[in-house]
């Protein structure tokens, strides 16, 4: 009895131990914040410090574009959704590589603003959307193949 006690205690001690470590992870990721928030999601504190995941927008500066006719690429992503998470490793490299600015707009975080009952009409993510003269132009749903995102940038953004 006194041998499993002691397993036992071990056991709580480790699990203990990495909440701990976890913790102290997150509390340094938030230091290279983008959001202008401290009340993350776990998820999205995941993502932080992630180079496909560096051209953060905030829905104020997002809005304030398009409603100014800007020429703006958003993309609308959430960090548990599985082709996000396919889409975006292939999207950013191919955005640099064509030079594309493309804002990402993070909907578990602010999916209220974007959202079906907002001007914009994000339902589904991933999605990259193309906004000229303060209206959508052009909008590519789901995981995509690099040919896909080229012809949308060819197409959008005269690249």
């Amino acid at each position: 009895m006194k041998k499993l006690l002691i397993i036992g205690g071990a056991i709580v001690a480790v699990f203990i131990l990495i909440v701990v470590l976890s913790n102290k992870a997150d509390q340094a990721k938030m230091k290279d914040n983008p959001y202008g928030t401290d009340n993350l999601e776990k998820p999205t504190i995941d993502l932080i410090g992630n180079e496909n995941y560096s051209n953060i927008v905030l829905p104020d500066t997002l809005f304030k574009k398009i409603e100014a006719g800007e020429s703006v690429t958003a993309y609308y992503f959430h960090p548990e959704c599985q082709f996000c998470m396919e889409m975006t490793p292939v999207l950013m490299p191919i955005a640099k590589e064509m030079d594309v600015n493309v804002l990402q707009y993070n909907m578990m975080e602010f999916g209220d603003k974007a959202g079906m009952d907002t001007d914009y009409k994000i339902e589904r993510w991933p999605a990259l959307v193309h906004y000229k003269d303060g209206k959508e132009v052009g909008r590519m749903l789901g995981a995509q193949p690099e040919e896909n995102i080229r012809a949308f940038f060819n197409e959008f953004e005269g690249k």
